[in-house]
């Protein structure tokens, strides 16, 4: 009996790099060429020379950036600190 596509993995004994030094092979599905074709004519060619590895990197980075000030401020909205009473 063979194994389900998706349960063959291939091994590898090494040892694991610093969280900074792993890099991941990315891929996607279900995405229409159409997207991709309007993302590299009007973002990645003009804002990243054609890279469009440089693009998804510097996006991702941004949106993780923006999602840390949007955290911080809703944080800081819901638990604000007390005014501090003179004495």
């Amino acid at each position: 009996m063979r194994e389900p596509k998706w349960l063959h993995m291939k091994t590898k004994t090494a040892l694991l790099p610093t969280e900074d030094d792993l890099l991941v092979d990315l891929t996607l599905h279900d995405v229409p060429a159409s997207i991709i074709s309007e993302f590299a004519e009007k973002i990645v060619r003009p804002y990243y020379d054609g890279n469009l590895n440089s693009a998804i990197q510097d996006l991702i980075h941004k949106a993780l950036s923006e999602q840390e000030f949007v955290h911080s401020h809703i944080t800081h909205l819901r638990n604000p600190q007390e005014p501090q009473q003179d004495e």
